[in-house]
């Protein structure tokens, strides 16, 4: 899910660079304008986060098991009902 940034000018980002920067570090995204039109998009860098196994165990203790065979045969049928298996090409 994509949260609509916030409208900075170019202005604002050189002189309030500082807190710009900690807003990024919180989250935050901005869209850059100059004369009133939009010239780029600053997005917080997302890192990476690892969920220990144990935790991931857990999470899904309980839950009913996978056939594997039945997920195949759902997978290969929405694949040939909706997709086109063939690599995508400029003409």
């Amino acid at each position: 899910m994509r949260v609509m940034s916030r409208q900075i000018t170019q202005r604002q980002l050189r002189n309030d660079s500082g807190e710009i920067m900690r807003e990024l570090d919180r989250g935050e995204s901005f869209v850059v304008t100059r004369n009133g039109a939009p010239v780029g998009e600053l997005l917080p860098f997302h890192r990476r986060r690892y969920v220990p196994a144990k935790a991931a165990l857990a999470a899904f203790k309980g839950t009913a098991r996978v056939d594997r065979r039945r997920f195949r045969v759902d997978v290969d049928r929405f694949v040939e009902l909706d997709h086109d298996p063939a690599p995508r090409t400029r003409a």
